[in-house]
């Protein structure tokens, strides 16, 4: 198999950044007015790109499918961001962040990227303070932490439960700044549904306007992906409904290598799936699990009130089973955990899948007045959802997909191995492993879009002076056929059934077969269900409408066909790695007590595939994960 060029820079861990920086071609603040950049994608890590190129002198095309940048998703990360301040005094440091991330993800991420991202964290919160993010504050004025699963640090910043959100706004007002001086053209209520390369390099993009349905080509020096997960290929996740992966597959299908896609993320700290009708989960932030404890009756089928089980009838089985981390145990331990005592039959309320996060010692010990201050609006939130007091009965949480970790392969300078083509936050591989630590996304999208691109994409344009083509050429022309071709496709099949229909279909069926736990027989029943749902789609999908307006169900229709095809892929990724490994979990290769046992003699590598065409399997392409700095371990949280 071919091995893949990551172009990791020499030398010491801790040098690699500083002398790229110190060595790459640099572009003059004259030509930089020469070049022209298209930002797929306005969330944290698209708004952060767009504002910085732009405030250097690119000229930035930003497209979002949403009518404002404020709509993505970014909006939803509640519990914080992460930076080795070490404010608290309690031992943090860029190498503690950047081991507890390698060792988070399970040994299975590139330690220079990694090490990268913990080096600049430190920056991200001196930005966002004086873009005016209000984080929450100690008495005495300087910023406060809390902790996260996987640390035993604090060193996540937090603004309440609306971190996200807030870090969205300090980049939406940069990227609003540099809209007003006319450095970004913002293109809302645009899906990009192609990529188009020139000479082997990403070149422009095939546009889908939303409200009127008018397709147009856009070329640039450059294209830059930052469009978020696919966890929605499960149909029922964390994500907004709008997420979806059609971007990214577009450039798989023009060559672009997906890594890992198997590397899927469930989240611990969830409401509780309610019924049929429901078409997303909703997330009830990781920080909770610093004053809430988790625990589930010790007897099975044990279905009083809460309140009415006394002390010595509760499994804290988080606790008991990780004293040394425990309810701040990783995101994939910690589900598993809940999914254990659930199949114990010792799980709460409907259908017993549920654990409780109880917070009443907290409240004893803090009072209702602290608690409220740091969860408020989460409390307020899920009192809404489930009509349940959290300040007076504990919360039922369950496990749901969440996060990605696979993605486009990208090498250190965040460019995919489609000259041009850079991907920067969830939609690409490169720092979570097998597994993301809580606080960890906002930091690599922000990582990403204010201190990484701006360097590492001058090193690709100071090769490509005066090479931005013309929409006229031959492949814009072909690209858009495609588009055009494909929607039609769509639009003919006058079926009876909602994509919704197939959605749910394969949600259901990733869930089951390559969800929180696989194995070689489910996920070789996956491969042989899902082209046969696939092939239903393409005769049954009804869209009714046309495509020369506005058209949600030709849109929604369009990215389940992409899904369709992703979920083949996670699957066949899954079934190749003959490991577990952080949200990898196959049930073949596990300790005697449950835990993940991975494979590093064979499967220490990232596993990228390249598209070869609708009637073939794709091609597996390796890139060998050489560890010079850390020496991996079996992970201990106990």
């Amino acid at each position: 198999m071919t091995a893949l060029d990551a172009k990791i820079p020499p030398g010491p861990l801790e040098e690699k950044w500083r002398r790229f920086k110190e060595n790459v071609p640099l572009i003059g603040p004259a030509n930089k007015r020469k070049f022209n950049i298209i930002v797929v994608g306005s969330g944290l890590a698209g708004a952060s790109t767009a504002a910085t190129l732009a405030e250097q002198g690119y000229h930035v095309d930003c497209f979002c499918f949403h009518d404002s940048p404020r709509r993505a998703h970014s909006i939803a990360a509640q519990g914080g961001i992460n930076a080795s301040k070490n404010y608290q005094n309690d031992g943090d440091s860029i190498w503690r962040l950047f081991y507890d991330t390698i060792k988070g993800g399970d040994f299975r991420s590139r330690e220079a990227n990694v090490y990268r991202l913990a080096e600049v964290s430190q920056s991200i919160i001196d930005q966002c303070v004086s873009q005016g993010v209000p984080f929450a504050r100690e008495y005495g004025g300087q910023l406060a932490n809390r902790s996260f699963g996987g640390a035993q640090v604090s060193r996540t910043f937090y603004a309440r439960g609306q971190t996200g959100q807030q870090l969205l706004l300090g980049a939406y007002s940069s990227l609003n700044h540099e809209i007003k001086n006319g450095r970004v053209t913002m293109h809302t209520n645009s899906e990009m549904l192609d990529l188009v390369v020139v000479e082997s390099h990403a070149k422009g993009i095939i546009v889908r306007n939303l409200i009127s349905g008018e397709i147009t080509r856009h070329a640039a020096d450059a294209v830059i992906l930052a469009t978020g997960g696919y966890s929605n290929a499960y149909y029922l996740s964390t994500n907004a409904r709008g997420c979806n992966a059609t971007a990214v597959w577009r450039a798989y299908k023009r060559g672009a290598l997906f890594a890992n896609p198997c590397f899927t993320q469930i989240h611990p700290t969830c409401i509780p799936v309610g019924g049929d009708y429901q078409a997303k989960l909703t997330l009830m932030s990781e920080s909770l699990r610093n004053d809430g404890r988790v625990w589930v009756p010790k007897k099975k089928g044990d279905q009083r009130a809460p309140q009415n089980i006394p002390e010595e009838e509760r499994d804290y089985y988080l606790e008991r089973k990780y004293p040394a981390y425990g309810n701040l145990a990783p995101r994939d331990i910690s589900s598993r955990s809940a999914k254990e005592v659930c199949d114990e039959g010792r799980g709460v309320g409907p259908g017993g899948l549920g654990v409780y996060l109880d917070f009443q010692d907290a409240i004893e010990r803090l009072g209702k007045e602290t608690i409220q201050e740091r969860y408020g609006n989460l409390f307020e939130m899920y009192e809404n959802i489930t009509g349940e007091n959290a300040y007076t009965r504990p919360m039922r949480i369950f496990p749901a997909l969440h996060y990605t970790m696979g993605g486009l392969w990208v090498d250190y300078h965040l460019m995919s191995n489609l000259p041009g083509l850079f991907v920067l936050g969830e939609a690409n591989f490169s720092d979570h492993g097998a597994n993301r630590l809580g606080a960890s996304a906002l930091m690599q999208g922000l990582a990403d879009g204010y201190f990484v691109i701006p360097y590492t994409l001058g090193a690709y344009l100071s090769s490509q002076f005066g090479k931005k083509p013309k929409t006229t050429l031959l492949e814009f022309e072909e690209a858009e056929k495609r588009v055009r071709a494909r929607l039609n496709s769509l639009l003919e099949v006058k079926g009876s059934l909602s994509s919704t229909h197939f959605h749910r279909e394969l949600g259901i069926l990733l869930w089951e077969k390559c969800g929180m736990e696989r194995s070689a027989r489910s996920l070789q029943e996956a491969l042989h269900e899902i082209p046969k749902l696939r092939k239903r789609f393409w005769n049954e999908v009804s869209i009714p409408g046309s495509g020369a307006s506005l058209n949600k169900a030709l849109e929604a229709a369009g990215r389940v066909a992409d899904f369709l095809e992703l979920g083949e892929l996670m699957c066949r990724d899954a079934l190749m790695r003959e490991e577990s490994c952080g949200g990898h979990f196959r049930s073949e290769y596990q300790s005697a007590d449950g835990e993940a046992v991975r494979n590093d003699e064979l499967f220490s590598f990232v596993q990228s595939w390249q598209y070869q065409g609708e009637e073939s399997e794709p091609t597996l392409i390796q890139e060998p994960l050489n560890y010079e700095f850390v020496h991996p371990s079996t992970r201990n949280y106990k």
